[in-house]
């Protein structure tokens, strides 16, 4: 399982700590990532990081993101928040040889204002 935690209501510019932490196995096989759905959209992927660290973004969060992982946790630092990030955000690990993320977290709610 998934747990995350952290998300809230900021203002514009402000800054955001998304945490996700694994109960009952560890990341060490895992792909780990965060995905977001703003009210009327498709779930869209934010950022991932593979087992050898690789790092992917967005193109709308690089450069305002920072996301990291270790054995068991996974966190997103988001920075120079705006509007257009007002989202429920999703934390996932899928193994490296599966096609698709097997372990979903909850979601938090992640409130920009202007």
């Amino acid at each position: 399982q998934l747990q995350a935690s952290g998300g809230g209501s900021v203002q514009a510019g402000g800054s955001l700590r998304l945490s996700c932490e694994a109960s009952g196995f560890t990341f060490d096989y895992y792909t780990v990532a965060w995905f977001r759905q703003a009210p009327g959209k498709e779930r869209e992927g934010v950022s991932c990081v593979g087992i050898t660290g690789d790092i992917d973004y967005a193109e709308s969060v690089k450069g305002r993101f920072v996301v990291s992982r270790n054995q068991n946790a996974m966190s997103l630092v988001m920075n120079s928040l705006k509007p257009e990030d007002t989202a429920v955000y999703y934390c996932a690990a899928r193994l490296t040889t599966s096609p698709k993320y097997d372990y979903w977290g909850q979601g938090t709610q992640v409130t920009v204002s202007s």
